[in-house]
């Protein structure tokens, strides 16, 4: 049995998206057409970089600034949970430019939860490693506040659990919109620590 097993789940590329700055405290995420990732992850977006300054996620592992390989180049939201979401806030929508988003993708339930060290692949190959769970933050919720108003306040509250997942690019290529993503997930067990 192989260490990595392909599943009949395929969720598709909904939009595209990147960070190109962090000038201010709130995030500018803007669209863009198609996505050419380097082992780098994507040229000129703010978390794009082999390796990254640890932050707050990592604390209790490594003093904050310290030098780590960068697990976070991509970050992937679910559109179904995008919608959740915003009914939790009382809008219409959610843009994923607002969450900072580089991948909205639709159509593999529960997305927020698949295991760790998953890959999302594009037919011509291209492979996205998911790191872990990606946490409410306070910058997306200060830009929601701009975009919304008020409701962007609940942003962290709303948004537990459904944030999406962030991901590192295992294998280079580019990414377009409406390409499937086919779901490989680890051949374990679930953890029994005790």
């Amino acid at each position: 049995m192989p260490a990595l097993m392909p599943t009949e789940h395929s969720g598709r590329i909904a939009w595209l998206g990147r960070v190109p700055h962090r000038d201010r405290l709130e995030i500018d995420g803007e669209p863009v057409g198609e996505m050419p990732l380097s082992f780098d992850g994507l040229e000129g977006e703010v978390h794009a970089g082999r390796t990254r300054p640890s932050c707050a996620r990592v604390l209790a592992q490594h003093p904050r600034g310290t030098e780590i390989a960068n697990t976070r180049q991509i970050a992937i939201v679910s559109v179904e949970e995008l919608d959740t979401i915003a009914r939790g806030l009382d809008v219409e929508r959610l843009d994923p430019a607002w969450l900072g988003a580089s991948i909205a993708i639709e159509g593999l339930p529960d997305f927020s939860y698949i295991p760790p060290s998953s890959r999302l692949q594009a037919p011509d190959g291209t492979t996205l490693v998911v790191d872990m769970q990606n946490e409410p933050c306070t910058l997306v919720a200060k830009t929601l506040v701009e975009q919304i108003g008020d409701a962007g306040k609940r942003f962290k509250s709303a948004a537990a659990g459904l944030r999406g997942v962030t991901a590192w690019v295992e294998r280079p290529g580019t990414l377009r919109i409406g390409d499937p993503l086919r779901l490989h997930i680890p051949n374990q067990r679930a953890w029994k620590g005790e």
